[in-house]
């Protein structure tokens, strides 16, 4: 059937690539746990460093018109979208519910709450800025969590309280999903399947 695929005229998309060869890393250099995680806390954190980490080796190797292409018509993600969303995902969740700071949100807005993936443009300079905005955010939640006497301290969603636990694991549903649409997305690009 793929052959059949790729005989098609107008298939413009790469083939797919399977195997460790292919992989973004090889194995023994995969920088993700090996889940040996023991204790609650230790258990969380380290299910959400795995999946920060599995975005940025989605994103590996690619540059900003790739990061900004949306490969899944007519849907508006693109890699640098969810790099944007998730940064404002960690900033609200840790930042304003968990810290109670105030402060603007990142690239949306209430006249604009698709900016996040509406303003991904292939800009190596918004590329750069969105990392760098993302990896703010991840150590700012990082050092919140690690300086928390324990899990069941709340912050404020709205009216409602809610534990630092439940915002962990929101985290990792959250950044679960949206690597499941980072494979598709990479996929369309080169190609590039898995991990």
């Amino acid at each position: 059937m793929a052959d059949i695929a790729e005989s098609e005229p107008g298939n413009d998309q790469p083939e797919r690539n399977f195997g460790w060869r292919d992989r973004f890393v090889r194995p023994q250099d995969d920088p993700r746990s090996d889940q040996g995680f023991v204790g609650e806390r230790a258990t969380l954190v380290g299910h959400l460093r795995d999946q920060r980490l599995t975005l940025e080796l989605k994103c590996a190797g690619l540059d900003a018109e790739e990061m900004a292409r949306r490969t899944a018509e007519p849907s508006n993600l693109s890699l640098l979208g969810l790099v944007r969303h998730l940064a404002g995902v960690e900033q609200y969740w840790f930042r304003q519910v968990m810290a109670g700071q105030d402060v603007p949100r990142h690239y949306r807005t209430d006249d604009d709450p698709d900016g996040d993936f509406d303003g991904a443009v292939g800009d190596p300079e918004a590329v750069a800025e969105a990392w760098d905005t993302w990896r703010a955010e991840v150590s700012f939640a990082e050092r919140f969590v690690a300086g928390a006497p324990h899990l069941a301290i709340s912050g404020t969603d709205g009216d409602e309280p809610v534990e630092l636990r439940w915002v962990l694991v929101h985290m990792i549903e959250e950044y679960a999903r949206h690597n499941g649409h980072a494979d598709f997305l990479r996929e369309r690009i080169d190609g590039r399947v898995g991990q």
